[in-house]
């Protein structure tokens, strides 16, 4: 496969980006768009360039690492199964022999670049740090079976916490929300009993570690679902709305840091 590279290169998140387009040939249609992406570095190196920084770990979909928009779709698409994937799980054989392909970082204000393809997610980090911990004794490790769980509240549970944090849902939506993100989180911890004692608790600090982020608005446009590459329902969402009115009904106070210079953001 011959193809025509539209590339976004970018010095640091203080210096101005532009797109450098390439041209790549010797393509393999079994490759992966992150080998084909190695193969146009290769070329890169060998013409004393510096090749594209792009972010990745485990090429197999699980650790989100590899998010890049391709030709406007967070993690691209899969013209065969039209299914969620990650850019890692994408393979070549899904673009044509001489097609162009534009190549982005993801494109938000709390996702500044850090290099070509590569953006700071440590936003996520922070609201994670914001509610993922539980005040109650749990003690040494407790046998798998000794606390009673209704299967559908580990169902639950386990479907939120299929998220990644890969950040496709915030760079999907036209508001760059990560509502969806971190209902997720959210509803990972909230769902089981272990997690009932800070339950609301949870969602205001979460919620508001995430407002001082500059992550935007949700206004149920959909996009974060529909490229997420583990399938996250909006209904998270709805319950960690639900869960919100809740804490303010009960006058619940954030309990972290509103500074987003305190929080490194």
């Amino acid at each position: 496969m011959n193809l025509t590279l539209n590339v976004w290169r970018q010095n640091d998140k203080s210096s101005a980006g532009r797109f450098q387009t390439y041209s790549l040939g010797g393509v393999s249609p079994d490759s992966s768009f992150l080998e084909m992406l190695d193969l146009l570095n290769e070329q890169l190196i060998e013409q004393g360039d510096e090749p594209v920084a792009f972010d990745h770990d485990c090429r197999e979909g699980i650790c989100g690492m590899c998010g890049l928009m391709i030709n406007g779709v967070a993690h691209g698409q899969d013209r065969e199964h039209v299914k969620q994937i990650t850019a890692c799980q994408l393979h070549m054989r899904h673009f044509r022999d001489g097609e162009v392909i534009t190549i982005e970082p993801w494109r938000a204000q709390a996702f500044p670049v850090l290099k070509d393809l590569v953006v700071d997610r440590s936003a996520f980090d922070r609201i994670i740090q914001a509610g993922g911990y539980v005040s109650v004794s749990t003690g040494s490790a407790p046998d798998g079976n000794s606390i009673q769980i209704p299967k559908s509240q580990a169902d639950r549970a386990m479907d939120a916490a299929a998220c990644i944090g890969c950040g496709a849902c915030v760079a999907a939506c036209p508001n760059a929300s990560a509502m969806l993100f971190t209902s997720a989180k959210i509803a990972h911890l909230n769902s089981l009993p272990q997690g009932k004692a800070e339950q609301y608790q949870r969602v205001v600090n979460m919620i508001t570690v995430m407002d001082n982020e500059m992550f935007g608005n949700c206004t149920n446009i959909g996009e974060c679902a529909a490229v997420c590459p583990k399938e996250i329902s909006m209904d998270f969402i709805a319950s960690m709305n639900r869960d919100l009115f809740v804490a303010s009904l009960k006058n619940i106070q954030p309990m972290v840091s509103v500074s987003s210079q305190d929080s490194g953001g």
